[in-house]
């Protein structure tokens, strides 16, 4: 086997692949398709962050690994303001080319490898896995601490509020995961990714001081700037927290030229130092999720967490393939739910990532009969 096989050989089939028929079938809609399977932003990125971009966009140097002192921070700052994060030291701050592309490449920015323990949610985005399997480590899938017995994991992974299920997790679940770790001496990291997007409820940060009790040691959280500021095609997320395990996958990146574009610093500085945009966002997003879980419900689905987030997990008690097919002659397409795991085979995930236009098409398709 070629070193490329070698390395495909371990990951799954890549999962958007397998929807390629259906998609096709709900283009075919005489009004078109309304496609809600992605969480990608369709609202334009903000004139404050554009112009921040452009101010910076004919420096020709090269740009830190680890972020200018303005960016760091400005993450500082809008963690303890939007989310009452305190204690982190703007050392303890290091910008990633996209969030997705830091999950995948953690567990061996992390030094992990074969023999070493992963645990992923039961249901939960892809990458966690993958990035896994890409350091030759093992996966485990347990929401429950108590399925794990005498192992003792290498890295946790939680995320709330969940991709795919919208599920918030309290105070009290995550002081159990931190104190779990610290007997064991493991690593979390939290996928903070929808934090600024809770709808019913309250959700917490990993590093909120009721959680960990100002004590960051072990502790990392994964943020991006791609849902509420709409920087998706930015690729500007960030993490924080321990700052040993950030000065530790600071001086990996270092060495491997792992470096966010001076430009994007500028624009993730200016989004972190503004709330209004982000705001105005989420308002954005809460009208789209009214309409079509009022729609949804109609239609006969369950809704079930989707407390906070981009999606509505949603369910027709039927496997997610049939669901997928009935929303497909309606031109509507979704993910299903067993993209996130074989737990989540009946669920499908729709997401609120539509202009007001489409929602309120695929409200009326969906209650049409």
């Amino acid at each position: 086997m070629s070193p490329r096989g070698r390395v495909s050989g371990q990951l799954p089939d890549f999962p958007w692949d397998t929807i390629a028929s259906v998609k096709v079938k709900a283009a075919a809609h005489p009004g078109g398709i309304v496609d809600l399977s992605v969480g990608t932003p369709v609202d334009p990125v903000d004139p404050l962050i554009r112009a921040a971009l452009n101010s910076v966009a004919e420096v020709p140097g090269y740009p830190t690994t680890h972020g200018t002192p303005e960016l760091r921070a400005a993450a500082v700052d809008a963690l303890k303001r939007r989310y009452g994060i305190t204690g982190l030291d703007p050392a303890a701050v290091l910008p990633a080319i996209g969030t997705k592309e830091l999950i995948a490449g953690l567990p061996r920015l992390l030094g992990l490898g074969p023999g070493d323990l992963v645990v992923v949610p039961e249901v939960a985005y892809p990458t966690y896995e993958v990035g896994a399997l890409l350091a030759g480590a093992q996966v485990l899938r347990a929401d429950g601490l108590t399925r794990l017995g005498p192992q003792t994991p290498a890295l946790i992974y939680v995320n709330s509020p969940s991709n795919p299920t919208g599920r918030v997790l309290g105070v009290d679940h995550l002081r159990k995961v931190v104190a779990f770790a610290r007997e064991r001496g493991a690593i979390v990291a939290s996928d903070e990714c929808y934090l600024g997007l809770s709808w019913e409820g309250r959700a917490v940060s990993l590093l909120d001081p009721e959680v960990c009790d100002g004590d960051h040691t072990n502790l990392l959280a994964l943020h991006s700037l791609s849902k509420t500021s709409n920087l998706a095609s930015y690729r500007a997320g960030f993490v924080a927290g321990d700052p040993a395990l950030v000065a530790e996958l600071l001086e990996v990146r270092k060495h491997s030229g792992m470096m966010v574009p001076f430009p994007i610093q500028a624009a993730m500085t200016a989004a972190l130092s503004d709330d209004a945009h982000e705001s105005q966002q989420r308002e954005r997003y809460r009208a789209r999720r009214d309409v079509l879980r009022k729609a949804l419900v109609e239609a006969g689905f369950r809704i079930d967490h989707s407390e906070a987030g981009l999606y509505l997990w949603s369910t027709r008690r039927e496997p997610c393939r049939t669901t997928l097919d009935w929303l497909a002659d309606r031109g509507i397409l979704a993910a299903p739910g067993d993209f996130y795991g074989p737990g989540a085979a009946a669920h499908v995930r729709i997401a609120l990532t539509a202009t007001d236009e489409r929602i309120a098409a695929a409200a009326e398709r969906l209650t049409a009969g």
